[in-house]
């Protein structure tokens, strides 16, 4: 190549280059506003959401040496340095031993659970081994959520690591039948595509903060399970059972010392509204109040507890009602129970204990 000519391919590919360059600042500067966000929040919060493995220990009918067998799969969020994961308590149920994958890396790690809230559906594992670059998440609050605010989802739908999907919040306060078999109340709904496997995985808002864990889907007949409206837990709930969870492996609750006939068999007595009281603690208040539990005679004859059927102005109709009601007081304040004894209303005052 002659000077001549090298001097003109030098002049044409600085040329060339001065003019791509601002082309492809032009691309990036044709983003909306709203898609930087998603990108922004997706890139500082994947890697504190992780893929969580149920296994299960397995024998063959040949083979009695037990073998690890995957037996589901959801989602999960780094809770803090130390290696502890949240997930949903339906995400490990039944599980012998768990497997965490993080995003970038192909080592998987083992955790064990600490503890769980089946009624609030959360669970909590801990790291066996951590990572070296542990990133929590971090975690927003739920009371100043609006309705029509961004929500996005990170998880594993269908075994889809990592997926993002935006959407917005969609209502607020919802009941919801939860995994335990009573509601969790103030359940967020959002329109936020939340598929099976991303249960137990982040719903955060526009500056990428935790504000709930995805946790099931409602379908239509017929629809898909993309078609579904999405719940989350709240992360003002969340917040309150992790650390209990963490310190005691289970969470501390108020209780009246009873234990209530399940709404299915009460309904075989004839009971409609009201819950049965099947059991009562000899040690605790209810029995210093004289309530009584299911009794038998000696001749086989069961006679019926005492129905339940408010607590202070609260109604009660079935144990969802109890527990919701029950789990709105602290240990150690005191309420007036009315309950039915041989068609007759009675009313006692006793004092919340520990359960």
């Amino acid at each position: 190549m002659g000077r001549v000519s090298l001097i003109v391919f030098l002049v044409s590919f600085v040329c060339n280059s001065a003019i791509s360059a601002p082309a492809n600042k032009a691309e990036l500067g044709m983003l909306l506003e709203n898609e930087r966000n998603s990108i922004s929040i997706f890139q500082n919060v994947a890697d504190s959401v992780v893929n969580v493995s149920n296994m299960r220990k397995a024998r063959s009918a040949f083979d009695m040496d037990a073998t690890e067998v995957e037996s589901g799969m959801g989602s999960g969020f780094v809770w803090d340095k130390t290696g502890y994961i949240v997930t949903n308590f339906h995400v490990v149920d039944g599980g012998d031993s768990f497997v965490i994958a993080f995003k970038d890396n192909k080592k998987q790690f083992r955790a064990k659970l600490v503890g769980a809230d089946p009624k609030k559906d959360i669970a909590v594992l801990k790291l066996v081994e951590n990572p070296k670059d542990l990133r929590p998440i971090i975690p927003g609050d739920s009371k100043s959520l609006q309705v029509g605010q961004k929500a996005l989802a990170i998880g594993n739908p269908l075994g889809f690591d990592h997926s993002l999907t935006t959407g917005s919040i969609s209502a607020l306060e919802r009941s919801i039948k939860g995994y335990g078999g009573v509601s969790i109340n103030g359940m967020i709904q959002t329109d936020a595509s939340i598929n099976p496997g991303n249960s137990g995985g982040a719903l955060l808002d526009s500056q990428g903060k935790l504000i709930g864990i995805n946790t099931m889907i409602f379908n239509g007949a017929g629809a898909s399970a993309s078609a579904g409206l999405g719940f989350a837990i709240p992360v003002d709930i969340v917040k309150a059972i992790v650390p209990q969870l963490i310190k005691y492996g289970k969470v501390i609750r108020p209780g009246l010392g009873v234990a209530i006939l399940e709404d299915y068999y009460a309904a075989r007595f004839g009971l409609r509204e009201g819950v049965m009281v099947k059991y009562v603690d000899p040690k605790g208040p209810s029995a210093k109040a004289g309530l009584r539990g299911i009794t038998r005679n000696n001749f086989g004859e069961y006679f019926v507890g005492d129905i339940i059927t408010a607590i202070d102005s609260f109604p009660i109709k079935s144990y969802d009602d109890l527990f919701s009601v029950i789990d709105k007081y602290k240990i150690g304040e005191t309420v007036k129970v009315k309950y039915l004894r041989e068609n007759k209303e009675k009313t006692a005052s006793l004092t919340l204990v520990q359960i």
